[in-house]
């Protein structure tokens, strides 16, 4: 696993022990996804996903204390198990795009942030980097910490 932060983008690189598909699927599919979307502590009671270019996501995570904080983006490039680019908003529960400072969240933060993964198979296992770009700089350390969180929840929950 390593992480790297340049200025305004979270790389993360990750070995999970499954197979591509299942990694795969955990982002594509919204039962799948439900099994992990959000840091440690937090739920997703609720996931949407239209995997098609320009087809859109809605994910909720719930927090220990029941606060949702949603999500949603558009899928700009999708290379089934290789590459999936995504935006990454903040929005409300219809999908509408919403301001991080709506959410009280620290930094300047574009309305729209963009999210690259891409997927290899070595030797049965699954290499993962994560490319967020647009984070403000004073967020990087907690998002990359959230990001880890949650693919600690992905092994654990995929199977």
């Amino acid at each position: 696993m390593t992480t790297t932060t340049d200025n305004k983008a979270l790389i993360i690189t990750r070995v999970f022990d499954l197979p591509v598909n299942k990694v795969w699927d955990a982002f594509t599919k919204p039962e799948e996804c439900k099994k992990w979307w959000g840091p440690k502590g937090y739920t997703c009671p609720s996931a949407s996903i239209d995997l098609k270019v320009g087809g859109k996501y809605l994910h909720c995570m719930r927090s220990p204390e029941g606060v949702d904080m949603w999500s949603t983006g558009t899928y700009k490039e999708i290379i089934p198990q290789k590459k999936l680019v995504c935006t990454d908003s903040f929005s409300d529960e219809k999908g509408n795009i919403i301001p991080a400072a709506d959410l009280n969240m620290p930094g300047n933060w574009p309305l729209e942030l963009l999210v690259t993964l891409t997927f290899e198979e070595v030797n049965g296992k699954t290499k993962m980097t994560l490319d967020h770009k647009g984070l403000p700089p004073e967020i990087l350390e907690d998002c990359e910490k959230g990001w880890q969180q949650c693919f600690d929840k992905l092994e654990e929950n995929i199977k």
